[in-house]
């Protein structure tokens, strides 16, 4: 493992699917509430369709010991959701996306004590044990019919390595 893949593993878990772990499928392929689980942003992002992009903010080297060092990544997944329902309804639109976050949300949380998000980590926002979600105005979105936007971010800590 590399700290360059750290994006990579955390979409892959964010894209995995077993119908025995009790976790919520992601991917709308799997019934889940996402048509796009991708890391990183592409040039032109797919459009009406609801999206989850895997973007890593910040890489902090915490030393744990005289030669052991661990990089700690602050993850930010970007969702971006279409305003627009077959009701016309935009309050049921905000419930749909407030619906996918908590399992998201789930997702993160991962395995009853397991937090290495399947032995891809060592632990995943657990230190600090902090997941915030930041959701746009969505009245600007709903004027323009335009996508509803939120943010969920977290860290994720890797193993520790010699240096």
């Amino acid at each position: 493992m590399s700290s360059a893949d750290a994006v990579i593993r955390e979409a892959a878990w964010l894209s995995s699917f077993s119908p025995t772990d009790g976790l919520p499928a992601l991917l709308a392929a799997q019934d889940g509430p996402f048509d796009v689980v991708q890391p990183y942003h592409p040039r032109t992002p797919a459009s009406r369709q609801r999206q989850l992009y895997v973007l890593r903010r910040r890489i902090q080297e915490v030393r744990t010991a005289n030669v052991r060092r661990m990089a700690r990544h602050l993850f930010e997944l970007r969702i971006v959701w279409p305003a627009s329902s077959p009701t016309g309804s935009a309050e049921v639109v905000q419930q749909s996306l407030d619906e996918a976050v908590e399992l998201v949300l789930q997702r993160i949380g991962g395995l009853m004590l397991d937090k290495t998000h399947g032995g891809r980590f060592l632990s995943v926002a657990e230190d600090p044990a902090e997941v915030a979600v930041d959701f746009a105005d969505p009245a600007p979105s709903l004027r323009d019919r335009a996508d509803l936007t939120c943010i969920i971010s977290y860290s994720a800590d890797d193993v520790e390595i010699n240096g």
